[in-house]
């Protein structure tokens, strides 16, 4: 019967201990939550564009062609000014896109961030004079990125060349990676259709 006792007596402190334990878990989720709530989630701020200028150097001779777009009051009365270029047909351009916002002094270079951030962005090209746009840059994770890209031309013609710039596009969507803008989803950052002459 002692023995009993000491089994019963066992049990019941075993029971009250268990009771404990799961008390102190229950008291620390509940603090963990608690805690959770007090702390903000970061909150990502989109960075104002003013400017897009892409240089396009020749592969081989020939000059260096720059188009530029500058709309310094965004929304604002005031329209962009666009610097519109001339290429030589049947040669190949090494692209390098450059963005900033020019509302602050020194000028912010955002380049920078989407480069950094390169996984949450990417540059997408369409023309309608037959020329052949390839990435030369990628992201963490081998994807595209578009700051840096390679552009053949062919015949002479002219047409528009638009670039937009999306902000967490589908990269693994089909068709994304080799620059089908179709399925990639996301918000688009900057939109720019430049006048282009091939010659």
């Amino acid at each position: 019967m002692k023995t009993n006792f000491l089994k019963i007596d066992h049990m019941k402190n075993m029971g009250n201990y268990k009771k404990i334990m799961i008390g102190l878990f229950l008291s620390l989720g509940f603090t963990a939550c608690s805690d959770d709530e007090k702390i903000p989630e970061p909150i990502h701020e989109e960075e104002l564009i003013t400017t897009m200028e892409i240089v396009l150097s020749p592969q081989d001779f020939g000059e260096v062609v720059t188009l530029s777009y500058r709309d310094l009051d965004g929304d604002g009365p005031g329209e962009p000014i666009i610097e519109n270029g001339v290429l030589m047909a049947n040669a190949t351009y090494f692209g390098e896109i450059i963005l900033l916002n020019e509302t602050v002094e020194p000028a912010e270079d955002i380049s920078l961030e989407i480069e950094e951030e390169g996984a949450d962005h990417q540059f997408f090209f369409h023309n309608d004079f037959g020329a052949e746009t390839s990435y030369k840059d990628q992201d963490e994770n081998a994807n595209p990125i578009g700051l840096l890209f390679e552009l053949k031309t062919n015949t002479p013609g002219t047409g528009s060349f638009q670039v937009i710039l999306r902000h967490e596009p589908d990269k693994t969507a089909p068709g994304v990676k080799e620059g089908n803008i179709e399925n990639a989803g996301g918000t688009t950052d900057i939109s720019v259709n430049f006048e282009v002459e091939v010659q």
